[in-house]
């Protein structure tokens, strides 16, 4: 069955995930299944496929959370994200929650071996600044960069290298928020999350071609 076309994310989704901060229960999900049907999986699902034919087939996540190993138990995720891979943990994110929507490109978890490759490419004059100057235009248009950092230099890099800031990241991603711009509730959202995943793409393709496979 086609997916119907997409119309923006509904006041309920917002109101949804407003009232699961405060009730994060069993209860009150299943009492408020068919509004996140309708109000937040339906509307995400129509966004990224309406996103598909230029960046690809998303995953959208389930909204369960994992707490095997977590202090905090409570059983559902506050928001729902999507992303496009295109490599390991590495690709293009949207995601709408009590704040609002958020988009963001990056890698979210490197292994040792696909780190150590994305080091040396930063650490290398001939390919590193490229990254820099793509997250820097980024910044300059709002973007923040985020992900996990070591406190000091990875072993074998200098302290004072020009590029430091960034090999100290283990994880590395920059996005942007709307909040809960008019926009959010419009058919305009997928453009606007095309164009910033399209401005967002040279950080994408830079991780993609460094990262070692």
């Amino acid at each position: 069955m086609a997916t119907a076309p997409f119309e923006g994310f509904p006041e309920a989704a917002l109101d949804f995930y407003d009232d699961l901060e405060m009730d994060n229960t069993r209860s009150f999900w299943e009492a408020h299944r068919q509004v996140y049907e309708s109000a937040v999986r339906a509307p995400m699902t129509a966004l990224v496929a309406a996103l598909e034919p230029e960046f690809g087939a998303a995953k959208i996540f389930r909204p369960y959370r994992d707490v095997r190993f977590a202090r905090d138990k409570t059983p559902y995720k506050t928001h729902q994200g999507a992303f496009v891979a295109v490599g390991p943990a590495t690709g293009y994110y949207v995601q709408i929650g009590a704040p609002g929507v958020r988009v963001g490109v990056g890698y979210y978890h490197a292994e040792p071996a696909r780190l150590a490759s994305i080091r040396a490419a930063l650490a290398d004059d001939r390919t590193g600044p490229a990254l820099g100057r793509a997250l820097t235009r980024l910044e300059k248009k709002g973007w923040e960069v985020g992900g996990e950092t070591l406190k000091t230099a990875p072993r074998g890099y200098d302290a004072n290298h020009p590029r430091i800031d960034l090999l100290r990241h283990k994880s590395l991603n920059v996005g942007r928020s709307y909040g809960f711009e008019p926009v959010i509730h419009s058919p305009e959202l997928v453009e606007r999350v095309r164009e910033d995943w399209r401005a967002a793409r040279p950080v994408v393709e830079w991780v993609r071609r460094h990262a070692g496979g």
